[in-house]
């Protein structure tokens, strides 16, 4: 792989003098320390490590592409991964030669705990999910501080009551882990994880462990140190790194891990070497060393292993009391195994230190360092907090950017190698599954994941909101993603950029130029630095993709879109990834206003590119132009006898278009019909006077197509003008639903679809869509997400600014506050600033002293040890708030975060 532009740009000096508007904490001055070279030192190393590698499409060579059945969790200790590793609390350098993590052991459970244990899509009665409590509780952008909490059973895990239980009760409610009764007398440990930096390549480690119980318990602790494998994929194998036992004191003993001898990197265009790296601990611990080696023997019975040391050898060696690990004292896998015994209430701290060089006293400072960057991280989310959050919102915000800066992920495949195997040709009939054809995706990139368990890998529209809330700690590396899913080994040579690893062909919406744009916004307002070398760049690639759109998803050519799946899962009867029978199309109102979004953010790129190049003007007026089409297009549908808006419901819908010119109206009032407003911009004429060009080919089209622009552009006041999908009067209509209890409007937030279906179910054919406020029992695109009536941030967050934009376009003079209605009609910044302070809500501990995330579980909503401890779920309850689906996806619901940060200045 080629190490792009951004990296070559990157050797060059950066300056090392912050932006006036930077504030000058320690952390925001590592960030702008100038750096040579292709990795900036302070980033070198960091949370790169993913929860979960195993049932990986990565990891998967099968024939039918089951990449759950193909590699499950029993097999992940004694397999050594292909493209990646994991671990608890897991920390590597940027191309994950070395990786460090935590594994424990209470002494009852059968397997050692190494990685998070969780149910495959297959297992769970609600699709994939994790069923471990941990929690990221802090972070900062160059990782120089990070904290993590493992609350970790005292009893035996209950592995098989766990699969055994979610599968009988397939269509119920979700069986966790809290309700197997294995924290029942506070018998479990908290362990805290903390990473703190001295320098860029001295990290110190802090592990302190509660026993919460009402007895003395036993707890092993092994930091494991260890080698990805790069050299066991050729014939003949490549030479291999070595760990082995490192110099000792009287404080202290070591591992010391040499990369020397191991195989260089394969597509880096320079040089890549950790040299000797030493993991200090105390004494009394017990130096334990294998191999990172697939135990074929045990996974494929007449296998012959590669050597006698393999992965699962410290699991046989402790759990099974097997001799099974080499007293040589050398691997390409070691660990320290601590044994305490931790009395009721009481605690153990174990200090620990990975670095570059021999110290003579290691850990005697490792408090010190800890507690330095501690304050450190402090100072640096005191300068990020808005001024009028509370303490709790505060909170709030800061485990948000916990989760997204642990969310950190480095992305390793080559899916050309994937296809064609390595010294074995896999099955020919994989080569026609997935991702054929894109066999120039080829990626070493550090990115931000969904969830680095359910959902350990990118995903092109959560990442562009992941990157949105990014950018307001740490812009440089939200750019770096923004930019890599457009750099020519991720986005297609036709310009689709690729969705996700199950299918990179499959349609995500099309948000990425709003996120371009959100964080070249937000990085200019914070610090007065306008990057337009990085918006040029991403506008020049979204040109391709744009093109890519509307050669693909406008197949009449008139300007109203199929899309297809556009990451909405379940909402609608049909499955709509799916193509349609006898050459019927479904025109999608979300596809159409999608596009119409697409379009004005094109625009407004150009128009800021144009300040400094009059040539992009042409290009704005271009995208003003099609925007109108769009507009135009989804009401007037290219003079066919009906329109994607309804006049009759005022509400945008679906139409199922029939070969013989018939057209079905899906009148479903879902989020599907929400999206066109969407696409809406104010212009005024501050921004316009600067652009003559621009401004006299906006008048003349006005002029001369009255026909078009009557239904996507209107002029306020002489002075502003509104780009909008849907009119006044139609905006209104449609504001009256959503700010109605019984349609859209929850007690936190925005229901997906109406609650109106609740009781009258919308039916096509055999199938019928009603309103579902949890989770669904259809599944469409996995297993747990639910867009039948749950509240989801990306969309919710969108409608808010949306309403901000109508309401600064309407220019209605009213103030936010309740109610919402003023005179009969709904006051769009009035209903943003409600719908926003309702999600914020969900976080916040209500009247009663409950947090409406937490739900019905007490264990959270009660006890001081669990109550504070956030999960940032994949969607909520539309009726009472309760995280629902992946319970790590800080990914888009870091948009809290967001949310705080604007609602609360």
């Amino acid at each position: 792989m080629k190490h792009q532009a951004s990296t070559r740009a990157s050797k060059k000096k950066r300056s090392a003098d912050a932006t006036p508007g930077t504030p000058q904490t320690a952390e925001h001055l590592r960030l702008c320390e100038a750096h040579t070279g292709g990795v900036a030192p302070w980033r070198r190393w960091g949370p790169y490590v993913c929860e979960r590698s195993w049932g990986t499409v990565r990891e998967d060579y099968s024939e039918d592409g089951s990449a759950w059945e193909y590699f499950p969790h029993d097999h992940a200790r004694s397999r050594a991964y292909r493209w990646g590793e994991d671990g608890i609390a897991g920390i590597c350098d940027r191309y994950q030669l070395l990786v460090f993590a935590l594994a424990f052991w209470n002494g009852r459970d059968p397997i050692l705990k190494e990685r998070m244990f969780g149910l495959t899509c297959n297992e769970g009665n609600r699709g994939e999910d994790v069923k471990e409590y941990w929690f990221y509780l802090d972070n900062v952008p160059t990782h120089s501080y990070m904290r993590m909490l493992y609350k970790y059973p005292q009893r035996e895990y209950p592995y098989r009551q766990l699969v055994e239980e979610n599968r009988r009760r397939q269509g119920q409610r979700e069986y966790k882990l809290l309700d197997t009764g294995v924290f029942d007398d506070d018998r479990y440990f908290d362990i805290f994880i903390e990473y703190a930096k001295k320098s860029p390549e001295d990290i110190c480690i802090r592990v302190e462990a509660f026993n919460r119980g009402p007895e003395a318990a036993e707890l092993h602790i092994l930091p494991h140190l260890w080698f990805r494998n790069t050299w066991a994929w050729s014939d003949p194998r490549k030479s291999e790194p070595t760990i082995a036992k490192g110099p000792a004191g009287k404080s202290y003993l070591s591992l010391l891990a040499d990369d020397s001898q191991g195989p260089p990197l394969e597509n880096l265009q320079f040089s890549y070497r950790l040299g000797r790296r030493y993991l200090y601990g105390p004494p009394g611990g017990e130096l334990l060393f294998t191999n990172n080696e697939t135990n074929a023997t045990r996974l494929y019975g007449s296998a012959q292993n590669p050597t006698p040391y393999v992965k699962d050898a410290f699991h046989r060696y402790l759990v099974n009391g097997e001799a099974c690990v080499n007293r040589e004292q050398v691997g390409t896998k070691a660990c320290l195994h601590y044994l305490h015994k931790i009395a009721a209430q009481g605690c153990e701290v174990l200090h620990l230190r990975l670095v570059d060089g021999e110290l003579r006293s290691p850990l005697g400072e490792v408090d010190e360092v800890v507690g330095a960057q501690r304050k450190n991280a402090d100072e640096f989310y005191e300068a990020i907090h808005p001024p009028k959050a509370t303490a709790e919102e505060k909170l709030i915000q800061r485990q948000a950017f916990a989760g997204m800066l642990w969310g950190k992920q480095i992305y390793l495949f080559d899916v050309n190698r994937w296809l064609d195997g390595d010294d074995m040709a896999p099955a020919e009939a994989r080569k026609r599954i997935r991702n054929v054809h894109w066999r120039h995706l080829n990626s070493m990139r550090v990115l931000s994941v969904p969830d680095k368990w359910e959902f350990p890998w990118f995903a092109a529209w959560d990442l562009a909101f992941q990157c949105t809330t990014l950018s307001l700690v740490d812009p440089d590396f939200a750019k770096e993603n923004l930019w890599l899913l457009l750099f020519e080994q991720f986005q297609h040579p036709n310009g689709q950029i690729p969705a996700y690893e199950w299918e990179f062909s499959d349609l995500n919406p099309p948000v990425h130029a709003w996120s371009v744009w959100r964080v070249y916004q937000n990085e200019k307002m914070r610090t007065g630095k306008a990057d337009i070398a990085f918006l040029e760049k991403c506008t020049h690639k979204l040109l391709m993709n744009f093109a890519w759109w509307v050669n693909r998803v406008d197949r009449e050519g008139n300007n109203v879109f199929e899309g297809g799946f556009l990451g909405l899962d379940n909402i609608t009867v049909i499955d709509r990834s799916e193509k349609l029978p006898g050459g019927a199309a479904l025109e999608q109102s979300d596809a159409t206003g999608w596009m119409g979004f697409f379009c004005l953010y094109l625009m407004r790129a150009a128009l800021e590119l144009a300040k400094t190049n009059k040539a992009y003007e042409v290009l704005a007026t271009k995208f003003f132009e099609h925007f109108v089409y769009i507009g135009a297009a989804m009401k007037k549908m290219g003079g066919r006898d009906y329109q994607l808006w309804d006049e009759q419901d005022g509400f945008f819908y679906d139409v199922l278009r029939l070969p013989d010119g018939t057209f079905k109206k899906f009148r479903l009032r879902s989020m599907v019909g929400l999206i066109p407003l969407f696409a809406v911009e104010v212009l005024s004429r501050e921004d316009l006077d600067p652009h003559p060009e621009f401004l006299a080919n906006v008048e003349w089209f006005m002029r001369n197509r009255p026909d078009l622009v009557g239904h996507a552009c209107y002029v306020l006041d002489g002075s502003r003008y509104v780009l909008s999908i849907a009119d006044s009067g139609q905006l209104q209509r449609m504001l009256q639903r959503i700010a109605d209890p019984n349609e859209f409007l929850s007690p936190y937030g925005i229901r997906s679809l109406s609650k109106y279906h609740e009781k009258h179910p919308f039916c096509f054919g055999e199938k019928c869509v009603g309103y579902e406020p949890g989770e669904s029992d259809e599944k469409i695109k996995g297993g747990n997400s639910n867009w039948r009536g749950p509240i989801w941030f990306p969309t919710s967050y969108l409608l808010i600014r949306t309403l901000m934009k109508f309401g600064r376009g309407l220019g209605s003079g009213l103030t936010p506050g309740e109610p919402q209605k003023h005179g009969g009609q709904v006051v769009p910044i009035a209903l943003a600033c409600e719908v926003a302070n309702r999600m914020i809500a969900i976080f916040k501990e209500g009247p009663d002293g409950r947090r409406p995330c937490f739900g019905p579980y007490e264990k959270f909503q009660c006890d001081p040890q669990w109550r504070d401890c956030l999960l940032f779920n994949e969607y909520y309850h539309g009726e009472t708030g309760q995280g629902l689906g992946a319970s790590h996806q800080t990914g888009w619901t870091g948009l809290i975060a967001n949310l705080i940060d604007e609602w609360r200045r």
